[in-house]
């Protein structure tokens, strides 16, 4: 019998803190879930007003497309996690109903011992029973402890009684909560049904606008070459700028020096750049946006062009999409090496942090000049916002020396 009471225990401290550490991750889950949908709610809601606005209507096809893919993609996202939220919430409360369920058996099987021995005692006219059993002690002592024991038998039981009823209560008031919880990811669930009715929307105005590109593809095709020879025409400023400092910089920090060689490949650093350099790649993950508030609207790297996907563009940084007379500020402290200025197109800035460079193109009014020494936040100048579509965005590149860096790495949660 005694042999079953340790059991019974056992089983329910066992349950309790499998229920707890199950309960704690599943929480942490639930929360980082909860974060990315309000993020990604977040951001269609940017989508929409930095993309969609009424301009865009006067746009190309080709920024529509770009548009429409990048709301979509996004509304994808977000019902993947919605529906995440949900299974995560049922898995919860089927865990906690079979916590309980065993919790219950426990406390029934605990109730019978215990029925038992009141039994027991009555049938041995309990009071007489307990006099006899502490009369018939061989010492005083034995008595003390008999005495003892019968106290703190009652007193144990009353206690596990009550501490697995509290427990189940607790139980049991979580289950509530977690049902009125279901509840309410039930609306979101309807709130997001909604959602998919508008993506289906949205999936087919890019069909209807697919079919449009294809009746002028010749059209098309000259916004997507006219798209990547301007692409191509600021990373060849840009590397050949790049090249240029690193030559100049070099130059300057060898003089006097019994060397022939100037690289034009790698910064030769001083102990004070070497110290920015450290400080600027430390921060690797952790810089601040280039803008103060946007959304990045195209990323680094291979991408599908959204009408052939066959087709792959290359971005060799990350555009990001903000508000009309929004300025571009620099994400570390640092030196501008140089003003970009595209024929044909916008302005630009380069900053040096040690052997790293970021820049900053389309820019339509410039508020810093080749040498200054910038501090993080610096404005740089004012973005150009694109009259024919209303949007304003940003083309942002990261280098260490020559070679490209995805901005997507270093600054915060881009």
């Amino acid at each position: 019998m005694l042999c079953r009471r340790i059991f019974f225990v056992s089983s329910l401290l066992f349950l309790t803190f499998l229920s707890i550490q199950t309960s704690y991750a599943q929480t942490n889950e639930q929360k980082a879930l909860e974060a990315k949908r309000e993020q990604l709610q977040k951001e269609i809601s940017e989508i929409n007003r930095l993309l969609f606005a009424e301009k865009t209507e006067k746009g190309n096809v080709l920024d529509q497309m770009e548009a429409l893919d990048k709301k979509i993609n996004v509304r994808q996202q977000l019902i993947r996690v919605t529906n995440q939220q949900s299974n995560l919430l049922n898995r919860q409360i089927n865990a906690n109903i079979r916590n309980i369920s065993k919790l219950r058996e426990d406390l029934e099987l605990l109730k019978e011992e215990y029925a038992t021995m009141i039994r027991k005692s009555y049938q041995n006219k309990s009071q007489q029973s307990r006099l006899m059993f502490l009369l018939s002690s061989e010492n005083f002592f034995q008595a003390f402890k008999r005495m003892q024991y019968m106290k703190q038998y009652t007193q144990y039981r009353k206690e596990q009684g009550e501490k697995i009823m509290a427990k189940t209560d607790d139980l049991t008031r979580l289950n509530l909560d977690l049902a009125e919880q279901r509840k309410e990811k039930d609306q979101l669930i309807a709130v997001n049904n909604k959602a998919k009715a508008q993506l289906m929307k949205e999936m087919k105005s890019q069909k209807d606008l697919l079919g449009s590109i294809r009746k002028n593809e010749s059209k098309y095709a000259s916004a997507i070459d006219k798209k990547k020879r301007e692409a191509r025409k600021i990373d060849q400023q840009i590397e050949r700028l790049i090249r240029s400092a690193i030559a100049a910089s070099n130059k300057k920090a060898t003089k006097g020096k019994k060397t022939t060689k100037v690289s034009t490949n790698k910064f030769v650093l001083t102990p004070e750049a070497t110290l920015v350099a450290n400080n600027f790649s430390a921060n690797k993950g952790k810089l601040i946006w280039p803008v103060e508030k946007g959304i990045k609207s195209q990323g680094f790297g291979i991408y599908k062009d959204p009408v052939y996907p066959g087709i792959k563009h290359q971005s060799n940084g990350v555009i990001i999409a903000t508000d009309e007379g929004a300025k571009a500020r620099a994400i570390f402290e640092g030196e501008v090496i140089a003003i970009l200025s595209v024929p044909g197109g916008n302005k630009g800035v380069q900053i040096k942090h040690g052997n790293y460079i970021s820049t900053y193109y389309n820019l339509s009014d410039l508020y810093v000049k080749k040498g200054d020494k910038v501090s993080i936040k610096t404005e740089l100048g004012k973005i150009y916002t694109n009259r024919s579509n209303g949007q304003t965005r940003l083309k942002f590149y990261l280098y260490q020396d020559t070679s490209r860096l995805n901005p997507e790495e270093w600054v915060y949660q881009l």
